[in-house]
Order: structure tokens, then C-alpha cells, then sequence
């Protein structure tokens, strides 16, 4: 019973925190809509600050298991995996019409440098995102240029999610984000078709001219065009693959 009455603050006070803000959310509006008295609340959480640093770290907690993993699930793409992790904020925008993004991210937001253990899970989420999505970008081996800095491209593709998610927002369409993903698949394609096979080295190597100058190929790997399907393909091209939230995780994601 206890476990189910905290669980309740804790779902109520972040679902408030993303439509109202931190700042905006009134303790007595966490108390009416979780139907509890404020004994209750302070009996599990000393403050309001307490009560963000819980949803925080509740956020940590399952971000594995309700995004990254289930991310993981939807193909055997490693680079493919990046762009269905996309998708499921992509999801979110379009089915809370636009009034949901990243929550986290919101938050960072609202809190700023205020609130210093607050801080400190928010910068820890975002670490362990960019470090699942540097492991992709691990797996991907030799489709990207050696010299590529994993790490920092992880921690771009989380700032093309979250301005992604915050152009959508603003203007109430998923258009910003899908252009925001759009340019990311290019960057990742025109990466890839930097990185050459010892085979495509010999072939430039041949076309090499007396005075050193390298005829370009015909046989560049395209560039996709605006019109290329950007977001779901991922799992569009994993046939049986379709869901990415398990029932189980659904619930927690429908509670952002």
C-alpha cells in the first residue's frame, strides 16, 4: 500500500512537473490529484526538492529498459537503432500533440543550476543516453571513418533529439524534427560513404593521374534526397519488429 501511494506522487508530480514546469507546480495540486494528504506526501519525501530529485532518478531508472532497450529491440541495425530510439520521441510529440517531448530535457530547463543534486541526475541521464548511442556508434565498426569521435557524435545526435523536440513544440508541427533527423541520416550517410574499402583505395589509386591528381569516382554512393523516408524506417526494414515499447514499459512512457 505504501509502495502504491508513493509510486502515485511520484507519477502525478511528473507528469505535472512536464505541463507546469517545477517552479509552476503547486504542492497542493500534487496532493488533490494524487488523492492524498500532505502527511503522506512528506512522509516518503521531505520537500518539493526531494520530490523531483525521486521523479529524477525514476527517469534514470528506466530509461534503459523503456527506451534505450526498447530502442534495441526494434532492429539489428546498430545505426538503424539510433533513429528508432528518434522515433519513439517522435511518437510522443505526435501523440500528445505536441504538449510532450523529452522530460528530462525540460526539466534541465526549468531547473537550470538551481538545484545542484537535481543537476547532477539530469547530467547523469543524458550520459547514460549518449553512452548507449556512442555504443551503437561503436558497433557500427568501419562504416564510419576511423578517426570519427564516437562520443561526440552520440552527444550530437542528443542535441538534434532535444532541438528537434523543442522546434516540434514550439510549432505545434513534427516537421522541425523530421528535418532535424533528415540532416542527421545525412551526416551518417556521407560519413559512411567517406570510409573506403582496400578494394575502392587500389581502384583511386588507379585513377590517379601522372601529375597526382585524383579523378573523382563514378561511382560515389548517393546522397538520399528531401524525399527519402527519414523516421520509422528502421523498423519499417525489420520485418516482425514493428513495436518498440513493450506493454510492460508502456505504461511508465504513458505516465511522461
Amino acid at each position: 500500500m505504501a509502495s502504491d501511494t508513493r509510486n502515485r506522487i511520484l507519477s502525478v508530480a511528473a507528469r505535472l512537473f512536464e505541463a507546469q514546469g517545477f517552479d509552476g507546480t503547486a504542492v497542493a495540486a500534487i496532493l488533490s490529484e494524487a488523492d492524498v494528504n500532505s502527511g503522506s506526501l512528506y512522509h516518503f519525501f521531505p520537500g518539493k526538492e526531494a520530490l523531483l530529485v525521486a521523479v529524477l532518478e525514476k527517469y534514470l531508472d528506466t530509461l534503459e529498459p523503456a527506451l534505450l532497450e526498447a530502442a534495441n529491440r526494434a532492429t539489428d541495425d546498430p545505426v538503424d537503432t539510433i533513429f528508432a530510439l528518434l522515433e519513439l520521441y517522435r511518437g510522443r510529440l505526435l501523440v500528445s500533440g505536441f504538449a510532450r517531448g523529452c522530460p528530462v530535457g525540460d526539466l534541465a530547463l526549468d531547473i537550470g543550476g538551481r538545484h545542484p543534486e537535481a543537476r547532477a541526475l539530469v547530467d547523469a541521464y543524458f550520459g547514460a543516453w549518449t553512452a548507449r548511442v556512442c555504443g551503437w556508434l561503436e558497433a557500427a565498426g568501419d562504416r564510419l571513418p576511423p578517426h570519427t569521435d564516437r562520443r561526440a557524435l552520440a552527444a550530437h545526435v542528443l542535441a538534434v533529439m532535444q532541438g528537434g523536440v523543442m522546434q516540434a513544440r514550439t510549432a505545434g508541427s513534427i516537421e522541425p524534427f523530421d528535418d532535424s533527423v533528415s540532416q542527421l541520416r545525412l551526416l551518417l550517410d556521407l560519413l559512411g560513404a567517406g570510409v573506403e574499402s582496400p578494394a575502392d583505395t587500389r581502384s583511386r589509386r588507379r585513377r590517379t593521374t601522372a601529375a597526382g591528381t585524383s579523378i573523382p569516382s563514378d561511382a560515389s554512393a548517393p546522397i538520399p534526397s528531401e524525399t527519402d523516408p527519414v523516421v520509422g524506417t528502421s523498423m519499417e526494414r525489420s520485418a516482425g519488429k514493428r513495436e518498440v515499447v513493450g506493454a510492460d514499459e508502456a505504461a511508465w512512457w504513458r505516465a511522461w
